[in-house]
């Protein structure tokens, strides 16, 4: 997989975080991709919810873990913002095949900032991590959502 499929498939996850970003919910964005195909496409909705749990990349696994397929191995999942724990271990159980992230998180990122879970050798599932695709726009316009905040 080339840099510029993955920049193709961060942009799809760029657009859902803007939506995010236009229903004033934290501006993350996700796409899950199969085949070069888009699966889901989804966005955090944790106000619109009123459920804390309602994280784009959660959203996404939720959703296609119901259509009865048990496990993502064939998977790619592109999202804008670096997961946290509690996503970071719904992909270590779905057995996702990569994730692709966009901006780290240095407060509550799972993924190589705060933790590295996905990387830990005691679990039985280490997906493939690209890191960074995109991440200036990724990471600018989560500043712009909190700067409009304060």
């Amino acid at each position: 997989m080339n840099l510029e499929s993955h920049v193709y498939w961060m942009k799809l996850a760029l657009a859902e975080a803007q939506k995010a970003f236009e229903e004033d919910e934290i501006p993350v964005g996700a796409v899950l991709v199969k085949d070069d195909e888009i699966v889901i496409a989804e966005h955090n909705r944790t106000r619109q919810l009123s459920d804390p749990l309602a994280h784009a990349e959660k959203l996404i696994i939720d959703k296609i873990l119901r259509s009865k397929i048990k496990y993502l191995q064939d998977y790619r999942l592109y999202v804008t913002l670096e997961p946290c724990l509690m996503c970071a271990g719904s992909i270590i159980l779905s057995r996702l095949g990569c994730l692709v992230f966009g901006a780290s998180d240095p407060k509550s990122g799972a993924v190589g900032s705060l933790y590295n879970v996905l990387a830990d050798k005691s679990l039985n599932h280490r997906p493939t991590v690209l890191r960074g695709v995109l991440e200036a726009e990724c990471g600018g316009l989560l500043k712009s959502f909190f700067q409009n905040r304060r």
